[in-house]
């Protein structure tokens, strides 16, 4: 058997060793059209930034390296610009040193496409600025590092606030760069995280000295006398900078499949069924450029992360060789570091939910990320989407600055294998007092939601407390008087929960009652205090006053920053 693999990195290059290992007799091609076949894309902006200090360690592995451990045939500078499936072979570009090009024909008995994905480009004035970078592979990051090192420049500019915007942000910083973040939806990391998650890496990333122009758009790039870059907007005056990073997202490379009559599926990227077959028995695609099915929704979607692109290679490789796997589809989980803070998710956001028409309930809480009495614990922010009637979960995500990604990879493994907040309740996982708390805040997460399940606690959230109030709801904080000095939600009367019981007289009864306190304990004992009292109809916020304020000052401070860019235009 020939196998042909067109592209390397992660999806490419995991199927070549995968099926090296399972059939040493195949043979075994793979083409890449660019000079490195296997590289460290996702550490690519840690190199700008100067964390990865040895460009040598950005290589996985070299063609040189796959040749000799794996008896591969590798050819990089090798672009395949056509397949020709009724001859099984595929037209095959090469690039001498010198930059001239030769084309010719390789065979194949089976075709894998790991063609990857590419850049978003907007059709806007100046896209082709010398000044304009993106950053997908090692040829884009030697250009940044080139102009950096040459130009010296003190300002740039992050077009696009998704995982290589805030990392690119976050390293050009670190270079000493002033850093300005232009995203046009009203929340970095959309695909990631709901708003009022995301709200709190805004104030971290305004903390940290970023500039963040949010619901604005760029229009286009303008040279300056001086040299420098003019950024238009949307909305106020344009920026000026002395480079622009353009990180606004990728989509599937399909230019091959489609010219070969290939099925693309409705989301743009390549159909495959679940053993990474096209719609041609004999082509395989991974990586990406295909679609599969989402775990929770089953809708199918490209998913351009690097853990899924291995395990796609892996199973087109088992399924060559005659093996029975199959692909089941992505959860997925990704995390990104934002300065000293990370941010994960895992499963479906409430958009998502709300798109595939699935019923979904939330909760948000703020546990500390170990034992509060040993020294050092930060507050880790954990939302949790379940279904209310059974309590399946949906999704979880999670900031903070300490133990996300364990808690985050919990949350993905019990979602893989089915399971319900219930079953967060009675996981036993991992305590002494440096590392978590007797009940690890992925128990907490599994309690709190349990309780809703149950119908022991109800809960409203931040985006319903101005309706509730309309509607007549009396609003409770239970919080001490002290606390409530920096900042109450309009309307609220204050009785902190330890006197709740003394001053009931004070509450009034056949009035729906909105419960809060700080992050959503003291709330839930007040509602539980009321609710058998004969109080109610009683709803706990979710995740407390630091929550609701979060989002509040977040959205304010958006507006604001609008209303000043139109004012200096």
């Amino acid at each position: 058997m020939k196998v042909v693999i067109v592209g390397g990195v992660a999806g490419g290059a995991s199927t070549a060793a995968r099926l090296r290992r399972l059939d040493e007799r195949a043979e075994i091609v793979l083409l890449e059209r660019g000079p490195y076949i296997s590289f460290a894309n996702c550490g690519l902006p840690y190199y700008i930034g100067g964390i990865i200090s040895d460009r040598q360690k950005l290589l996985v592995t070299t063609a040189q390296s796959m040749s000799t451990l794996f008896n591969v045939d590798v050819r990089p500078d090798s672009e395949v610009v056509a397949i020709d499936r009724a001859g099984h072979k595929v037209r095959v570009r090469e690039r001498s040193l010198n930059g001239t090009c030769h084309e010719y024909e390789e065979s194949y008995d089976k075709l894998v496409l790991a063609p990857g994905a590419v850049p978003l480009r907007p059709r806007l004035p100046g896209i082709d600025h010398p000044r304009v970078f993106t950053v997908r592979n090692i040829p884009d990051t030697d250009a940044i590092q080139k102009f950096i090192t040459e130009n010296h420049p003190k300002t740039a500019v992050v077009v696009g606030g998704g995982f290589i915007g805030l990392e690119m942000a976050e390293n050009l910083y670190r270079r000493g760069l002033q850093v300005s973040l232009v995203e046009m939806a009203p929340q970095v990391l959309a695909t990631l995280l709901d708003p009022e998650m995301a709200a709190f890496v805004h104030h971290h990333l305004r903390a940290k000295g970023i500039s963040l122009y949010l619901k604005n758009a760029v229009t286009g790039f303008f040279s300056q006398p001086d040299g420098s870059l003019q950024i238009a907007l949307q909305h106020g005056s344009p920026l000026s900078t002395d480079l622009a990073i353009l990180a606004v997202g990728v989509r599937p490379e399909t230019a091959l499949a489609r010219q070969a009559g290939l099925e693309i599926g409705a989301a743009g990227g390549i159909a495959v069924d679940a053993q990474l077959q096209t719609s041609d028995p004999d082509i395989y695609a991974v990586g990406d450029a295909i679609e599969t099915p989402d775990w929770v929704s089953g809708r199918r979607a490209p998913v351009p992360l690097a853990g899924p692109a291995n395990r796609q290679g892996r199973t087109a490789a088992d399924a060559l060789a005659g093996r029975p796997a199959q692909y089941a589809g992505a959860l997925g989980t990704a995390i990104v570091q934002v300065f000293d803070w990370a941010v994960a998710a895992t499963g479906s956001t409430e958009r998502s939910l709300q798109e595939a028409g699935i019923p979904f309930e939330s909760v948000i809480l703020h546990p500390l990320s170990h034992a509060g009495y040993y020294p050092g614990g930060t507050p880790l922010t954990i939302k949790l989407l379940f279904a209310p009637k059974d309590g399946k979960i949906l999704g979880a995500q999670i900031v903070g600055s300490q133990g996300v990604d364990k808690r985050i990879d919990v949350l993905a493994a019990a979602m893989h294998f089915g399971a319900s907040v219930f079953d967060l309740q009675n996981l036993e996982l991992a305590y002494a007092p440096p590392f978590s708390s007797a009940k690890d805040p992925v128990n907490m997460a599994g309690y709190v939601a349990g309780n809703v399940v149950r119908g022991d606690l109800a809960v409203a959230h931040w985006h319903q407390v101005e309706a509730l109030r309309a509607a007549g709801w009396w609003i409770l904080d239970v919080r001490t008087p002290q606390e409530c000095k920096d900042g109450q939600i309009d309307g609220a009367v204050n009785i902190p929960v330890q006197q709740l019981r003394q001053r009931l007289d004070e509450v009034p009864k056949g009035r729906p009652i909105l419960v809060y306190c700080a992050v959503g304990l003291r709330a839930y004992l007040a509602a539980r205090i009321l609710q058998q009292r004969g109080f109610g109809p009683v709803a706990d916020l979710s995740g407390g006053y630091r929550l609701y304020d979060a989002v509040t000052r977040d959205k304010s401070l958006i507006e604001e920053d609008l209303a000043r860019l139109e004012e200096t235009a």
